[in-house]
């Protein structure tokens, strides 16, 4: 029993490990073995492989794609309120606390229910811990299941605005170099006699647009499998995600 006890503990480090990389850590995060990574990497290839075998371009390509991103997000939520949930539960079951349901003694699926109530904090009261252990590790539950949440709320929004704010560059960047966008165009419509000093101003606009992206894409990598409103302007997405996925090149 103590085994699973054992499991338990790492699973729900783990667990909350990814999720404060992910979520609050502002920094990139270099260790390849990662939950997150582990969850979208594999999802990802099976989401676009119909997308790479059957449609090269078009809109039905496009919004095809448009909906990993946020299908990642909730996946990704699922997993770890999955994994904290089923953490508690075996970490509960095998220190023995004694949780008693209304309909008689608790085994384990009764342990893996009374997780899920107390970590969405639902307060059914109909499977009670009798153990001081056990009453403190579902005081624990609750206050992380209520900060998770908490956190993923506050997460969300902080999300749409960074990729409203990439993405109202990539217009910008059309109406200067075309779509897609092309050094050779963007030289093209600034010839002139204002050319150098017109040129150089719209480089410094996009350098200092360049370290903001990066800057956002490092802190919330989910970000690179958001995808444009147009077809033309999902270079950036596609470009990202293919750095996320294989590496930079």
């Amino acid at each position: 029993m103590l085994l699973w006890a054992i499991v338990g503990i790492v699973l729900i480090c783990v667990v909350l490990l990814d999720a404060f990389e992910t979520i609050v850590l502002p920094r990139r995060v270099a260790r390849r073995l990662r939950l997150a990574r582990l969850v979208l990497r594999p999802t990802w290839h099976l989401w676009s492989f119909p997308a790479r075998g059957h449609w090269h371009s078009g809109d039905r390509r496009e919004t095809y794609l448009s909906f990993y991103g946020p299908f990642a997000l909730l996946l990704l939520i699922g997993v770890w309120a999955t994994g904290l949930t089923g953490g508690f539960a075996l970490l509960m079951w095998g220190l023995g606390a004694q949780l008693v349901a209304t309909g008689g003694d608790a085994g384990f699926g009764t342990a893996l229910y009374g997780s899920g109530t107390t970590f969405l904090t639902l307060g059914l009261g109909d499977v009670l811990p009798h153990t001081a252990l056990g009453r403190m590790l579902v005081v624990l539950e609750a206050g992380i299941g209520f900060a998770f949440l908490a956190l993923l709320i506050s997460y969300m929004p902080v999300l749409n605005q960074a990729f409203s704010q990439r993405e109202v560059n990539v217009p910008l960047l059309d109406a200067r170099a075309g779509s897609p966008p092309s050094a050779a165009e963007l030289l093209r419509r600034h010839a002139g006699e204002d050319f150098t000093p017109a040129l150089a101003q719209v480089l410094l606009e996009w350098e200092r647009w360049s370290a903001e992206l990066l800057e956002s894409h490092l802190s919330y990598p989910l970000l690179a499998y958001y995808r444009s409103q147009h077809e033309e302007q999902s270079w950036l997405g596609e470009y990202i995600a293919r750095a996320c996925v294989y590496g930079p090149r």
